[in-house]
């Protein structure tokens, strides 16, 4: 794998630069967003509601490449969302019950969750250095938990927890699946999320479940309006294309050091937009969390 150092910027890199940027910094909004726009009775619906309005979008701009999928890509796909699925369930019912800026820096262990299941499948041993950004991102979770004094970490941090393994599974199983290898991200991307909605769906429609999208959606207000657009059309088709048109115009290891600010902007929107305070340990921990996590990236490439 490639440094993930700054390589020299070309002339005009920042034009690339800026949006890979902008969408670190929705991605860190989305957890203050979606805090807002759900509740524990309505997060299938508002899942239903936020990838069913963008998925005609995606599907009618990849609908040459979705009948070019082979059978087996589309089975690989599919089983890629139901895992994206688990994994904005747990996010969305995890976010209903921490903090923004929890959500935000939890989920981030993604980034050492990877390589440290990548080195058990393959049996390697770990590097003594990045073991020790393991270490530093997990004692910053526990800080971070117990912003209020040493507590036991709420449900919501939990959630966030296991998401962020989801994550990891999911990242795996898409370089390891060889259905998926070689298929464009437009219509893998696109049969995922149908996949997810489906999931979704199904769940709503079990009783005890929550309200259907029909029923949240009469229910919602101008904010709420507001917040689900901004978490379908900013958190995923603004960052799916900016995504797919950066790689083609910089460097992966460029595109992977900008939007791993993400956590340092679900922080900043939730601490400055919602009003939300971290204690001096949350503070400690959000700092270790932020610290373990960049320097196990930059130890792992």
């Amino acid at each position: 794998m490639s440094s993930l150092a700054l390589p020299a910027p070309r002339p005009r890199a920042w034009l690339t630069d800026v949006p890979v940027l902008a969408v670190a910094v929705v991605w860190g909004a989305s957890y203050l967003a979606a805090k807002g726009v759900t509740t524990q009775s309505t997060v299938l619906a508002v899942l239903v509601l936020r990838f069913g309005i963008v998925l005609p979008v995606l599907a009618g701009a990849g609908l040459r490449a979705l009948r070019a999928l082979s059978a087996a890509q589309w089975r690989g796909a599919g089983l890629l969302g139901l895992i994206l699925s688990g994994i904005f369930l747990l996010e969305t019912y995890g976010v209903v019950h921490t903090s923004a800026t929890n959500a935000g820096l939890i989920i981030s262990l993604t980034m050492i969750f990877t390589p440290l299941a990548e080195s058990a499948l393959t049996r390697t041993r770990p590097s003594r250095t990045f073991l020790a950004a393991a270490g530093t991102s997990v004692l910053g979770v526990v800080l971070l938990t117990q912003g209020g004094g040493f507590t036991t970490p709420s449900a919501g941090d939990l959630l966030m927890l296991l998401a962020a393994l989801a994550r990891t599974v999911h990242v795996l199983a898409m370089a390891r699946l060889r259905a998926v290898r070689g298929a464009d991200a437009l219509p893998l991307t696109t049969v995922q999320l149908g996949t997810a909605v489906v999931v979704f769906a199904l769940l709503c429609a079990v009783p005890g479940t929550g309200a259907a999208p029909w029923e949240a959606a009469a229910d919602f207000r101008p904010a709420d309006w507001a917040g689900l657009l901004f978490l379908s059309v900013c958190c995923t088709l603004f960052a799916f294309f900016v995504q797919m048109w950066a790689v083609r115009r910089t460097s992966p290891s460029r595109v992977s050091l900008l939007l791993g600010t993400e956590p340092l902007w679900a922080a900043a929107v939730g601490i400055a937009l919602g009003g939300e305070k971290l204690g001096v340990l949350g503070v400690a921990g959000a700092v270790l969390v932020l610290a373990g996590t960049g320097w196990g990236r930059r130890s792992a490439s």
